[in-house]
């Protein structure tokens, strides 16, 4: 009597790449802007990173024999009034300009949800009252509203991401608490308030998890606008102060110099552009991708 054992075919380990070399194919055929959208907030991790590394040069050397010099071999970018290698100081300037974005893209995102949510969940007087703050808010210019915050607050990087933050906070307030809304009249949020689950319980098992997709498309895609807004505070001297490098601050520095030395807020406008265009792209991609209505296109 013969056993038939049955035929166990091992999966190669080379699957795994392969999936992720197919998935980045299909994202280039059917999105190639967001392929490029994704590579470059990848290399600006990447600087982010590895900034020791990639700069020739200590960002805060100076040098004065070799002031306002033009891009080179020595210098690509080259080099600012005192001397200091431009290419060096925007490569380690992403740190404080792109962590600032994303420390400004997770408090706003982390604040607003949860008070959305709670304010739809609790309703009554409590959610008018907190609907009623984020419309006055939200009334006012974002940058003149952040201006005012910020200088409030004091000039610091620090006292400018909050003040940012704290202007995007509304519309994350707002779009929680309409899928909020949205999502509490479903049979699965009934039945759990039937069983007596609390407010707390419904919003972390049943709500969140259902209202992230659009969260995190409308947090991609603000990175990028974040971005311009913190090197604005920056460029009228609210944000990063010296001699701490960021993009906004050096092209309000190298204004001074745009009519003899153009390289020095050419590139770290540059920069600062490139960054949003790659957030925006990001944004759109991805907005694509979880949109179930434009899944055709």
């Amino acid at each position: 009597m013969s056993v038939i054992s049955p035929v166990v075919k091992a999966v190669p380990a080379a699957s795994g790449w392969k999936s992720r070399l197919h998935f980045l194919w299909y994202l280039s055929r059917r999105s190639p802007l967001t392929l490029v959208g994704a590579a470059i907030i990848v290399m600006v991790i990447i600087m982010i990173v590895a900034a020791p590394l990639i700069a020739p040069y200590n960002p805060d050397k100076l040098m004065l024999s070799a002031r306002l010099q033009p891009p080179s071999a020595q210098h690509w970018f080259g080099t600012d009034e005192v001397g200091r290698d431009l290419f060096s100081r925007i490569i380690f300037g992403s740190r404080a300009s792109c962590v600032a974005a994303f420390m400004i893209v997770l408090i706003s995102v982390g604040v607003g949800v949860v008070i959305g949510c709670m304010s739809a969940i609790l309703g009554g007087r409590i959610d008018t009252a907190i609907m009623r703050l984020m419309d006055v808010i939200m009334a006012l210019p974002a940058l003149v509203l952040a201006m005012a915050l910020a200088a409030a607050l004091g000039p610091s990087l620090v006292n400018s991401m909050l003040a940012v933050a704290l202007v995007r906070i509304p519309a994350y307030v707002r779009l929680a608490r309409g899928q909020t809304l949205s999502l509490r009249e479903r049979v699965f949020v009934k039945a759990a308030r039937t069983f007596g689950a609390s407010p707390l319980y419904i919003l972390r098992w049943h709500v969140l998890p259902n209202a992230l997709s659009p969260i995190i498309v409308q947090a991609t895609l603000d990175l990028g606008g974040i971005v311009l807004i913190a090197a604005a505070l920056s460029f009228i001297g609210l944000g990063a102060q010296p001699p701490t490098s960021e993009w906004g601050a050096l092209v309000s520095t190298g204004r001074n110099y745009i009519l003899d030395q153009w390289w020095y807020c050419t590139f770290p406008g540059l920069a600062i552009l490139i960054t949003a265009m790659g957030c925006n792209l990001l944004g759109d991609g991805i907005r694509d991708m979880l949109d179930p209505r434009l899944g055709g296109r």
